[in-house]
């Protein structure tokens, strides 16, 4: 059984025991400068075991990306041992562990995902959550590789990125990548769990619809984002339906304040239970 943290949250201590979600996990970092991560990433992952359908990394250089993943848990990889025994600081980067609800369990449909808009820009984007009724996302079924709905909204993302350049004639500026993603989560948040992180090489996208699913803690001057609390240091909730950027640590945009709370229902936890029988 999972040892039990305790947290500092809203000027009380409570306890913080994880509640098992027909979701995934996700990890992630923006810093002003590196930060050594080997303690919490060990944390991170140890929840394979619950989550066994694939673990990735993604490093980011600038536009550049280095990304890490297997379709297996996260605690039988002889891969992600040897890595997490190797020092690893970095200033920016995105983890994932998978609980697969739609999508077989292979390397197409491991987190994170990476695509390119029609200016070279990388965005990188890891999710978990179940995308339950969502008509913009549709028509990328047959465009993305694997066959989650988590790989659909980078491709509805990127192609709404590649439509704004394209109309604009130049490269969207952050202001503007900012306001169309915040748009987009106004689209695909009703009726869906949309817990995500988002890279563009220049700033890190946060948003969660589902309470108590994603932590911050700021560490110097990192922001460290978890499905859960990964040490004893000071958690707290991310806020709730709204679009949060950050770039070097800093928070600089906040989006529209939404009123999409994703509830679990009977309803929603039986289409689940069926996706989940028929991997």
């Amino acid at each position: 059984m999972r040892k039990k943290i305790k947290i500092a949250q809203n000027g009380h201590n409570t306890i913080y025991e994880e509640r098992r979600k027909s979701m995934c996990e996700l990890f992630g970092v923006d810093s002003a400068k590196k930060i050594p991560l080997n303690e919490l990433l060990r944390e991170f992952f140890s929840d394979g075991t619950e989550h066994p359908h694939g673990w990735g990394m993604a490093f980011f250089y600038g536009n550049a990306v280095s990304l890490e993943k297997q379709p297996q848990s996260a605690v039988t990889s002889n891969y992600l041992k040897q890595r997490l025994r190797a020092k690893i600081e970095t200033d920016k980067m995105i983890a994932h562990i998978r609980l697969a609800t739609r999508g077989t369990m292979d390397y197409e449909n491991t987190h994170p995902f990476v695509m390119r808009d029609n200016y070279d820009r990388t965005w990188t984007l890891a999710h978990n959550g179940t995308i339950f009724e969502s008509e913009v996302l549709e028509p990328f079924v047959a465009a993305e590789d694997g066959d989650t709905d988590s790989e659909r909204i980078l491709c509805y993302i990127i192609d709404q990125v590649n439509a704004a350049q394209d109309e604009k004639g130049a490269a969207l500026t952050k202001e503007e990548r900012f306001a169309l993603l915040n748009r987009i989560i106004l689209e695909i948040a009703p009726e869906n769990k949309l817990n995500l992180l988002i890279f563009d090489g220049e700033i890190m996208y946060v948003h969660t619809n589902y309470k108590d699913s994603l932590y911050r803690c700021r560490k110097d001057t990192a922001i460290v984002m978890a499905t859960r609390p990964l040490d004893r240091d000071k958690w707290k909730n991310v806020p709730m339906n709204q679009l949060l950027a950050y770039e070097d640590g800093k928070l600089i945009y906040t989006g529209t304040k939404h009123e999409y709370e994703f509830v679990d229902s009977e309803e929603k936890m039986h289409m689940l239970f069926l996706d989940f029988a028929n991997l």
